[in-house]
């Protein structure tokens, strides 16, 4: 059980991580399912277990998430409650190592000496130097499942480097402002048709 605990707080700690992320933010994907009916979600409540809870409980870092995706859905007009809701949100992260590497040509001298011209000589050569970068890249998903159907109707997914941010108050606000990223490709309010395309 000990081991189960370490792998969660490992993932949760990943993905906090990944939400404090380098400055320009993460790639931001988002998938609709067209069939889906938006027009009649108006309740939602949070999938159990969420993905980044797979032992059943939870941290902090996971309750800030929550939180922040919370915020999102009321803000669009969505309702909470755990009665029979139309939506289930789900939360899953993951990290995985990833290496880049680049080439590139650069000059470096050589220095030779010439015995007729009694000097020496500076002789440039060209070559490749190769770089290689090794960071671990985070995944945050966010997916709504429409609870009658049990079916995904909306992905959201933010992918970027993971950093280690040690002040849980600027982790947390890392996290809400990259769940507000997610939802921005969320054009959808409770109970509304959705715009067009």
């Amino acid at each position: 059980m000990g081991s189960f605990r370490i792998a969660a707080r490992v993932l949760v700690l990943a993905a906090a991580a990944l939400l404090a992320a380098c400055a320009t933010g993460p790639r931001i994907t988002a998938e609709a399912d067209p069939q889906a009916d938006f027009a009649r979600y108006r309740t939602f409540a949070f999938y159990s277990p969420l993905a980044i809870e797979p032992h059943g409980y939870s941290s902090q870092a996971t309750e800030s998430m929550k939180a922040a995706a919370r915020e999102q859905m009321e803000s669009r007009g969505y309702v909470y409650t755990e009665d029979r809701p139309d939506l289930w949100v789900n939360i899953n992260a993951y990290t995985q190592q990833r290496t880049d590497v680049s080439t590139m040509p650069t000059v470096d001298y050589a220095y030779y000496y010439s015995y007729r011209a009694r000097g020496y000589y500076v002789v440039p050569y060209w070559r490749d130097r190769t770089d290689v970068y090794r960071y671990t890249e985070g995944t945050l998903n966010v997916d709504l499942v429409d609870v009658e159907r049990n079916r995904l109707v909306w992905e959201g997914i933010a992918v970027g480097r993971v950093t280690r941010e040690k002040d849980p108050a600027r982790r947390d606000a890392r996290i809400r402002e990259t769940m507000a990223e997610i939802f921005a490709r969320f054009p959808y309010r409770a109970g509304e048709v959705p715009p067009p395309r």
